[in-house]
Parts: structure tokens; sequence; C-alpha cells
């Protein structure tokens, strides 16, 4: 037997618990299950083993505790339990992740989604894991190959950078994060796929990812019809993953599709608990949650790998303020908005520069393409504010030679923003300097 065999096999030895104290459901209703018999052994946000009504087992999570009794979230329906039926505590709500997750598909209780058996890792790590401590990070690093124009230039991503993707329905967000997961550089790609349609997932995995995306990708995902137990532990495990593999040095790409489907889970969970939704529906707790999750990604310290991360966001109407939005706008490291307007004249990706932004800048790049950013940004402003003008003709070609230049180099601009990095950063930059009408070799 290999190495790597032997060492599941003791994680498995590990992990097999030979008695498991049991209790009985005492009450059922609102989808929320009440046991006793476990108040001396239970802890918040453990798991536990109830009947389906069918015969089979469904788990549930342990969601408030009083001496005498727990409240159960069931990741199922609750129809066909009864008072009395056993309920099993199974332990600490964890997950042990392992080099041969790698190119597989997962569920968020780290079970194969796509077949054959799954090995378990040597060291369970808890789901809400703390972040590092701030003081032993290391600052953002070098910017990074993306395999996209834009990305190289005006909106540069650096190693253990944490970018937020705010987009409505059918804009193309899905696709621009399968762009990124394709050519931005990693040595592991991680990503959350929290209440998805059930179809997209084997067509993300196999069509836009493909085999090459996936030989570096570990896929965790829970579909929309899963409960919403499930739907938030899903990002936690995804981010245990990445953590996983950054405490072994690894350079680490995490990707979560949608925060506000997570942020959505937990508001069904929360209220279940007896929180009130206080923040335009949200409960308290959320803002805390989503900042403690982005929080754990980013720079690691000086003997680990980092985090790069990008969080898309689901806003209705383009509504930036609306509260998960609000939110992460101001715990990320900057946030690209694609814009539906953009998104119907075709041009795919979305990106609304002019609303978009990368932290990383200035520092991220020299003070000759600083410049070259300002001025393509410059440009694009002047016609956003000239556009209704020029579009209706009643702009005069010679009055303004702001307007005149911005009106020159708008559609070379415009393509550029949709464009493949041909070459490198280097390469972009060339472009870009060819879309003002400078010398590309600068």
């Amino acid at each position: 037997m290999t190495g790597i065999g032997l060492d599941a096999l003791r994680a498995e030895i590990r992990a097999i618990r030979s008695v498991h104290p049991v209790g009985r459901i005492s009450a059922l209703g609102s989808g929320i299950v009440t046991v006793t018999g476990l108040s001396d052994c239970a802890a918040l946000g453990d798991l536990v083993s109830l009947p389906d009504g069918h015969g089979d087992a469904m788990l549930g999570e342990v969601l408030t505790l009083t001496p005498s009794c727990v409240t159960i979230l069931p990741d199922g329906s609750a129809e066909g339990l009864q008072i009395g039926d056993h309920v099993v505590h199974l332990g600490q709500n964890s997950v042990a992740p392992h080099e041969s997750w790698i190119g597989r598909v997962i569920d968020p209780f780290g079970k194969a989604l796509d077949g054959g058996a799954i090995l378990r890792g040597d060291r369970a790590r808890p789901l809400r894991g703390v972040p590092l401590n701030p003081t032993a990070r290391r600052g953002l690093g070098p910017r990074l190959d993306t395999g996209m124009a834009v990305f190289d230039t005006l909106l540069p991503i650096v190693r253990g950078q944490r970018i937020g993707l705010f987009a409505g329905s059918g804009v193309g967000k899905s696709t621009l994060l399968a762009r990124l997961a394709l050519g931005l550089q990693a040595d592991i790609v991680v990503i959350a796929l929290i209440g998805e349609r059930g179809r997209e997932v084997r067509e993300f995995v196999e069509r836009v990812l493909g085999p090459e995306g996936m030989k570096r990708a570990v896929v965790v995902a829970a579909t929309s019809d899963t409960s919403p137990m499930v739907r938030r532990r899903c990002a936690w495990t995804a981010m245990a993953v990445a953590e996983h593999f950054r405490d072994r040095g690894r350079q680490v790409l995490f990707m979560a599709d949608s925060v506000t489907r997570f942020a959505d889970a937990h508001r069904e969970v929360a209220l279940a608990a007896g929180e009130s939704g206080s923040l335009r529906g949200y409960p308290p707790s959320t803002a805390h949650l989503v900042t403690a999750l982005c929080e754990r990604a980013g720079t690691g310290t000086e003997t680990s790998g980092d985090i790069t991360a990008v969080f898309s966001v689901l806003v209705a109407g383009s509504d930036m303020e609306e509260p998960v939005a609000d939110i992460l706008r101001g715990v990320l490291d900057g946030h690209v908005v694609l814009d539906r307007r953009i998104a119907e004249r075709g041009r795919f990706p979305a990106i609304d520069l002019l609303r978009s932004v990368s932290r990383s800048l200035p520092l991220a790049a020299t003070e000759a393409e600083n410049a070259l950013i300002a001025e393509a940004r410059h440009r694009l402003g002047t016609y956003d504010r000239s556009e209704m003008m020029i579009q209706a003709g009643l702009y005069t070609a010679g009055s303004d030679p702001e307007i005149d230049a911005a009106i020159r180099v708008f559609p070379a601009l415009d393509a550029f923003l949709a464009e493949n990095a041909r070459g490198g950063i280097d390469q972009s930059f060339a472009q870009l300097r060819a879309c003002l009408g400078h010398d590309p070799a600068g």
C-alpha cells in the first residue's frame, strides 16, 4: 500500500467513534426539530443524524442549546419524523481536506458528488476557522497574469487580493468567473457553487472549466434545492479547503458564487433560530458572517501561501447599496461592477470600468503604467458624461478638445475591455497604449 493510502487509512480510523450519544425527538415544527438527551454533550454547530421518514438518515445542525433540550435544523424535510425518534450526535462540524480532492466535485460535507471514493485528510479543520493574526500577514504580493487585458492593466489583481464581482442575473457573471478560474495565476483553484441550479454544476465543470481547468480545481457544490444549512456550509467548506492548501505553501485562488446566496441561506437559518430580520430582512449577524468569511482569505504568513479571492454578489437592479453588496465593498480590496446596459449592447465581460476599482493601485503598477490607467479612465469618463449629447447628434466636432479625444479613442478602449491578453501584462499595456493613440512600444 502506498504512503498516501496508509495516511488516508489512518485518518479514517481516527475519525471512527466507538460511542455516539443518542437523544429523542420531543417536538417538531416550522422546519426545526427539538431533541432531548443531548444537552450535556452537544455544542452549537455540531452535526447530528436523524431519520428521514423513509428508512434512511439525514443530517442536522445544532442551532440552540438549553439545559433540557437542543434545537436542530435538518438538511431535509421534517415530513415523516415522529416524537420519540432517535437522534444520533455525530460531533464537531468539520472537514478534512486531502490532496486527492484536486480535480473532484464534492458536497459541503466532504463527500464526492462526481462518483467514486474520496479520501479523508489527516487533519480535520473546523468549518468556521479563524483568520490569521493580522500582524503576521505579509503585504499584498506581485501582480498576477489573468489572461484578460482589462485585469492585466486597468483593474490589476495581485497575489492575496480579495475582490468582489457585483452583477445582476444574466449579465455574464458566471462566465467571467470561469475565465478568471482558467486564466489567473494560481497553484490550486477552489470554487464554491452556492445555491446554483443543478444543471449548471455539471455544465460548469465539464464545459466551462473542462479537463484542463479541473486539473487544478476543487469544486464544492450545494445546489438550490438543498437546505439552507447545506448552502451556508458550502462557503465554509470551500474556504476550509482553500486554507488547507494555503497552509501547505500553495498559492490558492478562491471563488465563491455567490455570497448573496450564502447570506440568504444564513438568513433562513438565523430566523429559524429566533434572530430578527432587521437589516432589510437580514439578521444583524449577517455582517459579521460575511466579513468573517472574507477575512479568512487574503495574504498568508511567511511560511504559508496566499488565498487570492473573488467573491461574486448578486445585485438586483444594480443596487450597490443593498446590504450584502454594501458590507462587501467595505471589507474587500476592490470591486468589479458588471452593467446590464453594456451586456445588452453585446460587449462581454460587461465591466463598467468607471464604477470598478482595484485597491492594489497605485502600488501594483509603475509610474508610467499608472499614467496610462489614469488617462484611459479620464477618456472613458469624458465620453460617459457626454454620451447622451453625442448620441443625440447635439455635439459639434471641435467644440471641446477633451470630448473630441474621448470620441476618437472610445471604440478602441471599449473593445479593449473585452480582449484576451495576447502575451502577458507588458503586452496588455502595449495594447492599451495603442488604444490611447500612443506608440505601443512605449
